[in-house]
């Protein structure tokens, strides 16, 4: 398929990386389970088993008036453990390399479709100023943008760390939920060039 970059000039780029039919369940699918992944997971409350005391019974069983209890850590108790204490947990959620290849496939093609794909030849500063890198943005219509380059460029990096709505990454880390999340992707046709090799 041929796409124009912001100079007017045309590249060709795989259909199937770039011009794959929209599917929502996958791209559901695995937006959630790349979400799910990033969960720590790590959340734990204690159980009556969990809290220390509360070995011995607190009053005899009959006689005394108040209701019967066996333990001063029951979850009714002051200090008592919790009911259903939560234990920590593994989110991850298994996708097959074919369903991640075709959720990202889907996502970058509605990118082209809905105009938020921008290509370009080149994007690069020359020296790592966050004034430079915004006007460059301006240029483009693009203030909240996911920039993805072919290789590092630490310049680049600098310059964005400084913007809330900008993150530039390498073609070889984009994920689906930054493509999805900003409103502009800004693309280097070599960064494009890369992306179709893994994808297409």
């Amino acid at each position: 398929m041929n796409l124009k970059t912001v100079s007017g000039s045309a590249v060709e780029l795989s259909e199937v990386a770039f011009g794959r039919e929209f599917n929502e369940a996958l791209v559901h699918q695995v937006v959630t389970a790349y979400l799910a992944g990033g969960r720590q997971g790590t959340r734990a409350h204690k159980s009556r088993a969990d809290v220390s005391g509360g070995g011995k019974k607190p009053f005899r069983q009959k006689g005394t008036g108040r209701a019967r209890a066996g333990s001063i850590r029951s979850p009714i108790w002051v200090g008592g453990g919790k009911t259903f204490a939560a234990r920590p947990q593994d989110w991850s959620q298994k996708v097959n390399r074919k369903m991640y290849r075709g959720a990202m496939q889907c996502i970058l093609a509605e990118l082209v479709r809905q105009d938020r794909l921008v290509l370009v030849e080149e994007f690069a500063v020359a020296a790592p100023k966050t004034k430079e890198l915004l006007a460059k943005l301006n240029d483009l219509n693009a203030t909240r943008a996911l920039i993805v380059t072919d290789a590092v460029d630490e310049n680049l990096y600098l310059a964005a760390r400084n913007l809330p709505h900008v993150d530039v990454v390498d073609a070889t880390a984009i994920d689906p939920v930054s493509l999805i999340a900003f409103d502009k992707v800004v693309m280097s046709v070599a960064a494009a060039k890369k992306i179709e090799v893994e994808l297409g």
